[in-house]
């Protein structure tokens, strides 16, 4: 496999930080740009990686870190938004990817792997889902220009560390009976490993050039299901009670405005379109997706942190 010298946006996150593992992996080069150096210095475990402290909103500071560049990874993405400006969707979705193009046509980059959502469109019931089909349309409209994009577009993302399983577990934990919004949603969960697999294996892969992977796994479930699953898993014996349309409205009113935004109404209205694929893009990589029976179990309800970064280390061949 050819090494590249990578530029990735939003690898500090979930996703991007396993992405980074299966890079390093495979010896890549890779320059991360955050906005908060600091607070995550445990990626220099990775002897292949720089940590770049800057600001993605401006075109002046990706053009200037992107120069040695052949190829770019954006996976910066934003589910509730934020007050300011540079928080909302908007800005995440669609002008950071449109900042990302023109400095990689600035350093004459033509590689780029970009991800979306599950049934983003421009016109989809949410600003999620409309902000997110905005940027992808932007980032594959670059294709007419000479620039080589795929997309990726996965259902709802597992695996350790993730905001899904374990945010229910905790929830879980606080009270015997858990009042849960759109019960009867459907997801199609898929591991985050597969995702990062997707996006190394896409790289060389002139087939991939301006195709866009809907990923989802093996099976699909609704959200009900998925919650006493994570209760069964973490040991819990709780009542799940499913809320119909409008008690759902209601509950996306209040917890938009609790401390993390745990249900938003904007949530609401994407889970008003199941997220399962058509297609699974996994198989047309090549990769057999991977059912949570074979990851959940073994990190549901853990917070070691000092265990995951040990894996980090010996990933890294530092261990």
């Amino acid at each position: 496999m050819k090494k590249h010298r990578l530029c990735l946006l939003g690898a500090t996150g979930f996703v991007g930080r396993h992405l980074v593992t299966h890079l390093a992996r495979q010896g890549h080069d890779m320059r991360v740009l955050t906005r908060r150096r600091e607070q995550h210095r445990d990626l220099l475990v990775f002897p292949t990686l720089e940590l770049i402290q800057t600001d993605v909103h401006y075109v002046s500071d990706l053009t200037a870190y992107f120069k040695g560049c052949d190829a770019v990874i954006n996976v910066v993405g934003t589910l509730h938004g934020g007050r300011s400006p540079q928080k909302s969707m908007e800005a995440v979705h669609v002008e950071v990817p449109r900042k990302v193009i023109e400095a990689a046509r600035f350093n004459g980059i033509t590689r780029m792997l970009h991800m979306s959502a599950l049934n983003a469109q421009p016109d989809g019931p949410s600003e999620y889902l409309r902000t997110k089909g905005r940027g992808e349309e932007l980032v594959h409209a670059s294709g007419k220009e000479g620039m080589r994009v795929t997309s990726f577009r996965p259902s709802v993302i597992f695996g350790p560390g993730d905001q899904f399983f374990n945010r229910f577990a905790r929830l879980l934990a606080l009270s015997p009976v858990l009042p849960l919004a759109c019960p009867d949603a459907r997801f199609a969960p898929v591991f985050v490993g597969d995702v990062a697999d997707a996006f190394v294996r896409s790289l060389d892969e002139k087939n991939t050039f301006g195709q866009r992977y809907d990923l989802c796994g093996p099976r699909s479930y609704t959200l009900r299901e998925l919650v006493k699953y994570a209760a069964r898993t973490a040991g819990l014996k709780r009542l799940v009670l499913g809320l119909g349309d409008k008690a759902s409205r209601a509950q996306a009113r209040v917890l938009e405005l609790a401390p993390g935004k745990p249900f938003t109404r904007d949530n609401y209205l994407s889970m008003q379109v199941d997220s399962v694929c058509r297609s699974n893009g996994l198989q047309s990589l090549g990769i057999t997706a991977t059912g949570i029976d074979a990851v959940v179990p073994r990190y549901l309800g853990e917070n070691d942190k000092a265990a995951y970064f040990s894996g980090l280390r010996g990933l890294a061949g530092r261990g």
